[in-house]
């Protein structure tokens, strides 16, 4: 088949299976949408909480679109805030992190499926 529908709320939530289900929910569509170059991901931050942890990659260069609700992003050293259609670009190198606030956070995330490319930042990284 040349086009495949998945809607995102049923793709496996991964967030519970590394314990981080209390803070988030975090669904990889790649696969179930038959894609082998691009990746898509949907990340809900719970209300007042952080994403599980902070993480880079090697080569993958990401963009995240805030769907809804408002929170701040930390690049690196930086901290700004975001609201819903904020779209941010974020070179392989630079440490991402969301906190969503009190009305919670929902991203979509895109970039390139690039296998073992992630690392997560070990640490307080919002300190």
């Amino acid at each position: 088949m040349d086009y495949t529908i998945k809607n995102l709320r049923d793709v496996d939530d991964m967030a519970p299976k590394f314990g981080f289900g209390g803070v988030q929910e975090a669904r990889f569509a790649r696969e179930d949408l038959g894609a082998s170059d691009t990746g898509l991901a949907f990340h809900r931050v719970k209300p007042g909480c952080r994403q599980g942890f902070a993480h880079r990659h090697e080569a993958a260069e990401e963009i995240y679109v805030v769907l809804s609700g408002s929170g701040r992003v930390k690049l690196g050293d930086d901290i700004t805030p975001v609201r819903p259609l904020d779209a941010i670009r974020v070179a392989p190198a630079v440490a991402r992190a969301f906190e969503a606030g009190d009305d919670g956070l929902e991203l979509l995330v895109f970039g390139p499926h690039v296998d073992k490319d992630g690392e997560i930042v070990e640490g307080d990284f919002w300190a």
